[in-house]
């Protein structure tokens, strides 16, 4: 057995641990055979860098991906979740950080694309000193990756990140932040719903139409509002109880449906907004909407399998990665000086980058989600072949 207090494993992933009281035990062979499949996973879709952070006197179990920072600095949220297991939650976010940059890119922004997640329950497990703990470790990483909110996560954990750490972004506005970004999220997410509906359906309007919500939470709460204010009938649904009566008694005519009926449900639209793969083979085979358009990050379980299949089905999708950037073009203003006017302006044109895609799409014969990563990894390379990096 090797003792070891602290082990990094170079060629861009580091396993970092601040637990320096007592050492851990790793065999030469385990140690290998771990940073093997973790680079192997990263060479996949040329991540950068892995960051897994440990620190046993507050719990903290995390890991920080780095997808390309050609664009920019890494910029995405960090999220908590109780994963079941480790290759779980780094499945997770090396799929969530590059679709952040794909995200920054279509999005025109200067950005590049980056993830953290946090294994453990938020409802029970958040302390200061956690949040405080992962923020030095963000500040490890000298700018190259800055947090924000996502799942799990509010503006008070942001704060406590930014005690050790100035790369947070979304801090509340009195702190000179930009608030809780789910609204201007949300406000995206209809923008390219509509787009979807006008390239669906030959109109925009959603009057009318019905929109099955998954997920009862900041982002999805706020899509309801617009959707009910629209006009259009909307079915809710999430795992927590909770959440959906309060949106109820706020907007009764809401539709409150079991959280695996959502996928039968006679509807036009159906919008994710909890977690990602609920489009898989499954639901694949029981969904009778004509369009798919939601928050959610990483809704297709196997991008390239579902991807076609949902073309196939004559089911249009608009890519996540596509029309959820509303957040972090909020969070992205927070760097040259807030100002929600332009903001949520900015976030408006995924409208027409949408209509764009689903175009490309059509003329060229290939699935959505095809088109939009073409679209990104054109302004990617364009600029790495004109020497442009961060």
């Amino acid at each position: 057995m090797t003792f070891v207090d602290r082990q990094r494993v170079t060629q861009h992933t580091r396993i970092d641990t601040c637990d320096t009281t007592e050492p851990i035990m790793v065999t030469t062979t385990t140690k290998t055979a771990t940073s093997e499949l973790v680079l192997s996973r990263m060479e996949k879709h040329d991540h950068e860098e892995v960051l897994f952070c440990f620190d046993r006197p507050t719990g903290l179990r995390a890991i920080i991906a780095i997808h390309d920072t050609t664009l920019g600095p890494a910029l995405g949220g960090t999220r908590m979740w109780p994963y079941a297991s480790e290759a779980e939650a780094l499945h997770d976010v090396l799929r969530l950080s590059r679709g952040m940059t794909y995200k920054s890119a279509l999005a025109g922004l200067d950005l590049g694309g980056g993830k953290a997640v946090i294994i453990g329950d938020a409802r029970t497990q958040k302390t200061e000193a956690m949040f405080r703990r992962f923020g030095q470790f963000v500040h490890s990483l000298n700018g190259r990756y800055i947090t924000a909110e996502d799942v799990g996560m509010s503006t008070t954990e942001m704060v406590n990140i930014r005690k050790e750490t100035p790369h947070v972004a979304g801090l509340p506005m009195e702190m000179g932040g930009s608030g809780d970004p789910s609204p201007v999220t949300a406000y995206g997410v209809y923008c390219g719903m509509k787009a979807a509906a006008h390239t669906a359906y030959g109109s925009d309007a959603l009057k009318g139409r019905t929109v099955g919500v998954q997920g009862a939470g900041n982002v999805g709460k706020a899509l309801v509002e617009y959707l009910v204010k629209e006009g259009a009938n909307v079915l809710l649904t999430d795992i927590h109880a909770d959440k959906l009566a309060a949106i109820k008694a706020e907007m009764p005519s809401v539709q409150i449906v079991e959280p695996d009926a959502i996928y039968d449900a006679a509807m036009d639209i159906y919008s994710p907004c909890a977690l990602g793969a609920t489009v898989n083979d499954d639901t694949l085979k029981r969904l009778k909407c004509s369009v798919i358009a939601g928050a959610a990050n990483n809704q297709l379980a196997d991008e390239a399998q579902h991807g076609k299949a949902l073309m196939e089905k004559g089911i249009l999708y608009a890519p996540d990665f596509l029309i959820n950037a509303g957040g972090i073009i909020n969070c992205a203003w927070e760097r040259k000086g807030y100002n929600a006017t332009a903001a949520m302006k900015q976030t408006e044109a995924i409208y027409d980058t949408a209509l764009r895609i689903f175009k490309a799409s059509a003329d060229l014969g290939i699935p959505t989600y095809l088109a939009a990563n073409q679209a990104a990894e054109d302004r990617i390379s364009s600029m790495r072949a004109a020497g442009i990096r961060f």
